[in-house]
């Protein structure tokens, strides 16, 4: 069984940082490809940062430049370091993972397996 699990989300002032964690076990496919989703009330899941297990990572314009996601592949987890946090950031973060290729590596419906979600919310 695949199980995601995430960590880090919390509150922080607009300007401030967070780094998210994602532990994932339970597989042994060769190829992963896996990202960090957000979801805001009442909207589907938005894809916002990929990595695959060659390490290729792409971004949603409107984090590019300031996340950044990597992953520890003999932990088998990955991380989205978010800098400089807007408001407009504050959403529910989840991770997700599917295996083999994909065609958009940004759009949900392509994803198997699913964390529980960390929310995320920047405020003064």
């Amino acid at each position: 069984l695949v199980q995601l699990v995430e960590s880090g989300g919390g509150s922080v002032q607009p300007g401030g940082s967070l780094r998210l964690a994602c532990a994932a076990s339970g597989y042994t496919y060769p190829k992963h490809v896996m990202a960090w989703f957000r979801q805001y009330p009442g909207l589907p899941h938005e894809g916002i940062a990929f990595i695959d297990t060659d390490g290729n990572t792409n971004y949603d314009n409107s984090v590019k430049g300031r996340f950044t996601i990597s992953q520890d592949n003999e932990k088998n987890t990955i991380y989205l370091q978010m800098n400089t946090l807007k408001p407009e950031d504050s959403a529910v973060y989840y991770c997700a993972a599917t295996f083999g290729e994909v065609p958009d590596p940004l759009e949900r419906t392509h994803y198997d397996y699913w964390g529980q979600g960390t929310p995320v919310t920047v405020t003064s």
